[in-house]
């Protein structure tokens, strides 16, 4: 039998992606690890690695096709091997497989001689080690919260294990006894590997930790499955007419470590008929901004928690169903006690309801069935156009972010509805008057002050600043240099930068350069505490570098910046900036770096205390520029000096160290060219 390889789910939210091209083509050998092609979601592109080794025999979706999340794209296996049921089969295509089994005699009777299997030979399911980011091929294990023989349940954490950047949690993806643990401790392992197995005693593990499955341990599975199969039809019975309960949308877990996120903003309301995929809220973490999509479609029907409010993971957020349909219970995720009545149709509304729906019906998008992506969406509202009513030109007729600005320029201006409103009902119009005018002195006395809840990022930065000054040993060197040269060379490069290739290289640009280079002289700077009593020192140069968005405190890595020009260092640099500012920055992102610099210069401050982001072991900060005298050739001369502001953990470093790696900065700032040049 051949195997499928599942389209990856690139993302919480994400529920389709797009294949942009195939490396291999039907007939080659692949290698387990080999990329198979590439995809894009409406945010970022990504490599499909394959899962099997073997020839390729089939590939069911082509370049440009849009691909549901896992499933199958294509079948790998020996020449001959069947394929029958692949195509369209995907992650939750397993249960399918038991009628097919059944009628494999029917078509075969010589197979149907064979000795049928134990009931014991079911095949227990593998836990893969997570693919924790895009570059990361392998991952260790730090420690197992779970023992051989314990049962878990789907979402229990196995193990914790850590790339080069980060530690995460490791959740089960199955639910059963852990039957058996493949790598231990300390283990490094290679990503989408089985770390273990979990079903019940007596299923088979054979080939799992290989990743091969056995030669007839697949088959038994049908035969057990087929009475749970017949017994399903018997489920709608038992529920009485009436008592259909809605559907619940839960907050998803966006990320490994993050276990409560909070509502930005509500996009639709209560009585909205949503469908599957329609943004329903934003919402954030201490890292990032998501949109949440509709998994039912149906009506609104409550909304459990609103605009600010902080969500824990996997809780029901909303119910969506059909008018009449229960929602007991379902916020806190007890079943109701009875099953609810049936809802009676409600008592028609006054004269004016009907008129007052009009507007909304007038108003709704011009193909609601039309598929949008999120970033078209976002466009649209930004724009106040409808994205449903554009021409898709994406893959299979999605609208995408290019037909809504194509849209948006064409598109007539639309009629002022208030007018309207006035015309239809001019009688109505003139008699609240008088009771407005009765309101009016009953003003609102103005608030003494208003309580504002910390947003996700500002929580975060709160607990990080307060863990680094309470487990560390800090300390501030305050330095100047004469920034004359330094000021000078970024005059001559904005002058001619366009021709120089180094276009808006800023002062921070500068400095950044400048920091990469001399920090390889003092390693014990560019470094990390991943423990304590434990120096982690690094061979390149990741660099943090403070932003300051709209939602707080960013601190994107520029990776390798040693090996990055100038002019390269001032284009990431950039881009991050950009990113953070929009609220779209990624956790890999946000993680890794050896050295941060701050830079409040512009602001005016002239000499202040960074606070070290841990683990790191030092941070930078950069000052604004303030006239000072020296004493010339016998002369008193003023000169432009800028401040530099070191902390550091003194358990890590010593003052002297310390104060060597920014005399040198100082002294390479003075003389940029020079180092350029090296």
């Amino acid at each position: 039998m051949a195997v499928g390889v599942l389209m990856p789910k690139a993302g919480i939210t994400v529920e389709e992606c797009v294949i942009t091209e195939w490396l291999k083509k039907k007939g080659d050998h692949v290698n387990v690890g080999d990329i198979l092609f590439t995809y894009e979601t409406d945010k970022a592109s990504f490599e499909c690695e394959s899962t099997a080794e073997g020839e390729l025999l089939e590939i069911f979706y082509q370049d440009g096709d849009e691909v549901p999340v896992l499933v199958n794209v294509c079948a790998i296996g020996q020449p001959g091997d069947d394929i029958s049921g692949l195509r369209g089969g995907g992650a939750e295509a397993a249960p399918a497989a038991a009628p097919a089994a059944q009628a494999a005699p029917a078509a075969a009777p010589a197979a149907s001689a064979a000795p049928a299997p134990a009931a014991g030979a079911h095949m227990a399911q593998g836990v893969l080690m997570p693919k924790a980011g895009i570059t990361v091929e392998e991952c260790v294990i730090t420690e197992w919260q779970k023992k051989k023989g314990d049962h878990v349940n789907i979402g229990d954490v196995l193990f914790t294990y850590e790339t080069d950047k980060a530690s995460f949690e490791c959740e089960s993806t199955a639910e059963g006894e852990l039957l058996e643990i493949f790598y231990q401790d300390g283990d490094e392992v290679p990503v989408l590997v089985n770390v273990c197995a979990i079903g019940q005693p007596g299923d088979s593990i054979e080939g799992l930790k290989e990743g091969t499955a056995p030669a007839a341990g697949t088959a038994p599975a049908a035969p057990a499955a087929a009475p749970e199969a017949q017994a399903a039809p018997a489920a709608p019975a038992a529920a009485p007419s009436g008592a259909h309960m809605a559907q619940t949308v839960i907050m998803p877990k966006a990320g490994i470590t993050v276990e409560e996120c909070m509502i930005s903003e509500w996009q639709k309301k209560k009585g909205d008929h949503v469908n599957i995929g329609d943004v329903l809220f934003t919402y954030e973490t201490d890292k990032a901004s998501f949109e949440c999509e509709s998994t039912a479609e149906g009506e609104l029907l409550e909304i459990f928690y609103q605009d600010g409010d902080e969500v824990p993971v996997l809780a029901p957020v909303c119910a969506i169903g059909q008018p009449g349909d229960s929602t007991e219970g379902l916020k806190d995720g007890s079943a109701p006690a009875a099953p609810a009545a049936a809802q009676p149709a409600a008592a028609p509304a006054p004269a004016a309801a009907p008129a007052a729906a009009q507007p909304a019906a007038a108003s709704g998008p011009a193909n609601p069935d039309a598929k949008v992506s999120p970033r078209a969406r976002k466009t649209a509202k930004e724009l106040g156009v409808d994205a449903t009513a554009a021409a898709g030109t994406g893959p299979h007729g999605r609208i995408i972010e290019a037909d809504v600005k194509a849209y948006a320029a064409s598109a007539p201006a639309a009629a002022p509805a208030p007018a309207a409103a006035v015309s239809a009902a001019p009688v109505q119009t003139a008699a609240p008057a008088p009771a407005a005018a009765a309101a009016a002195p009953a003003a609102a006395p103005e608030a003494e002050y208003v309580d504002v809840k910390f947003s996700g990022v500002r929580k975060a930065t709160a607990k990080g600043m307060m863990k680094s000054l309470s487990t560390m040993a800090q300390l501030t060197h305050y330095h100047t240099f004469d920034a004359t040269a330094l000021l000078a060379l970024r005059k001559q490069i904005k002058a001619n930068g366009e021709a120089m290739g180094m276009p808006n290289i800023t002062l921070n640009d500068m400095v950044l350069f400048a920091v990469s280079r001399i920090i390889l002289h003092h390693p014990d700077l560019n470094a990390i505490m991943p423990e304590e009593n434990v120096l982690r020192k690094y061979s390149h140069v990741h660099l943090g570098m403070a932003v300051d968005t709209p939602k707080g405190l960013f601190v994107p890595t520029i990776f390798n910046a040693d090996q990055m020009s100038l002019a390269e260092i001032s284009v990431e640099a950039k881009r991050l900036a950009k990113i953070c500012q929009e609220g779209k920055a990624t956790p890999d992102m946000l993680a890794g770096a050896t050295f941060t610099v701050s830079n409040v210069g512009s602001l005016g401050v002239e000499m202040f205390t960074p606070i070290v982001n841990p683990p790191q072991v030092g941070i930078l900060g950069v000052c604004g520029t303030t006239t000072r005298i020296k004493e010339v050739n016998g002369e008193i001369k003023p000169y432009q000096a800028m401040g530099l502001c070191l902390t550091y953990d003194h358990r890590a470093v010593d003052g002297s160290p310390a104060s060597r790696f920014v005399k040198e900065l100082c002294n390479a700032l003075e003389n940029l060219p020079l180092l350029m040049m090296q």
